[in-house]
């Protein structure tokens, strides 16, 4: 058995939720991996390991340490950005777009109702419905129901839930195209009822979208697409332009400037919220001696490949894990993997913790999530 504790997800409704806090390590003691990568002739990979049992509880503190980005310096970059965007609208995006992206758009704006339907393969097609049916599946469960409570006679109290009415939705398209992302932030605001969805993403080198995430952003009701990625695309769906609707409520996943972004400008006179300020893709998985490898491993690799600032962490439980077999699992799937050069720059500041049985685990978490 495996358990994996990822970042967490929001919901596109008015009313907030609490999420579980989930803190990654920095690891004090190395045990050096050999991959042998077709990206190079031989790669190392530093995926440091250590019992718990062993440590100090200064060296437990040190674990608990997650990877932190000094914004100071990028808020210096990003918020002239933000104001040249309030001030020119468009012609700032295409700016942006133009020397950032090296991407001349004669329009930043399309709607989606107006693009014809894109062609995708018929097995990818097929992946990107059985994903929408699972994401819908998941979050509709999740829709608040109105509840009525009569407190005292003649006394009513209410609590309703309404969608937001203008959201806008963040798909990075730097270095990957994710499409997952485009599902995952809209089938929310699909469900919730959201009349103005405005997903941004980085145009293609032509100026135009890709197929798939305009696929996916069909299928799950997004109304405008932002032809624009950075700062530039956080702060036109913030502020309004000629052409973008303005958002409420900014979501999705960036880079650091995505980020210094929609933290500047959810303390500014633009009045937008944003789902949180998101760091590195991070993942947990707890596995014992009936995990399997392969789940194991591309449970740790569906992180570290988002970039070589990611970090993932594997606690094994108990005696009789195959941790040869996940060690090989890892090489193997790396080796596979279109971005395994960034997955192998992530693994190098990740690693393994060796936990007697599940109870030191849960009295590890207990102090992890609990005591901290």
């Amino acid at each position: 058995m495996s358990l994996v504790i990822p970042c967490s997800s929001q919901l596109v409704f008015a009313q907030t939720s609490s999420s579980p806090r989930f803190r990654s390590f920095r690891a004090v003691a190395s045990r050096k991996l050999l991959f042998n990568s077709r990206l190079s002739s031989t790669v190392t990979c530093a995926m440091k390991s250590y019992k718990l049992s062993d440590l100090t509880p200064t060296e437990v503190d040190n674990l608990k340490a997650r990877p932190r980005i000094d914004f100071s310096s990028i808020f210096s970059t990003v918020q002239p950005i933000v104001d040249d965007v309030r001030t020119r609208g468009d012609a700032a995006v295409k700016d942006y777009t133009l020397r950032f992206d090296k991407v001349e758009l004669e329009k930043i704006i399309e709607n989606v109702s107006d693009l014809p339907d894109p062609e995708l393969d018929e097995a990818v097609r097929e992946s990107f419905d059985v994903a929408y049916s699972n994401i819908y599946a998941f979050h509709a469960a999740q829709k608040p129901v109105e509840k009525v409570v009569e407190n005292m006679e003649g006394v009513r109290c209410k609590r309703v839930a309404r969608s937001i009415s203008s959201v806008g939705l963040y798909v990075p398209g730097g270095t990957a195209v994710l499409p997952s992302t485009a599902l995952m932030l809209a089938i929310p605001a699909q469900i919730a009822g959201c009349k103005t969805v405005v997903l941004a993403t980085p145009p293609s080198s032509d100026g135009s979208i890709c197929k798939e995430v305009l696929y996916c952003a069909k299928k799950a009701g997004v109304t405008h697409i932002l032809k624009a990625g950075g700062a530039q695309a956080i702060s036109a769906m913030a502020w309004g332009t000629a052409s973008c609707p303005k958002a409420e409520k900014i979501y999705g996943p960036g880079n650091q400037y995505v980020t210094a972004a929609k933290m500047i400008l959810q303390n500014s006179e633009a009045m937008v919220s944003i789902d949180m300020p998101a760091g590195p893709s991070e993942v947990l998985v707890i596995a014992d001696k009936y995990a399997s490898p392969v789940h194991i491993a591309a449970d740790l690799l569906s992180q570290a490949e988002h970039g070589p600032d990611s970090q993932v962490v594997l606690v094994i439980a108990g005696d009789g894990v195959d941790i040869n077999g996940i060690e090989d699992e890892i090489t193997k799937q790396c080796n596979s993997l279109p971005r395994g050069e960034f997955a192998l720059k992530a693994l190098s500041h990740s690693f393994t913790v060796f936990a007697r049985d599940m109870v030191e685990v849960r009295f590890f978490f207990y102090f992890q999530f609990f005591a901290s």
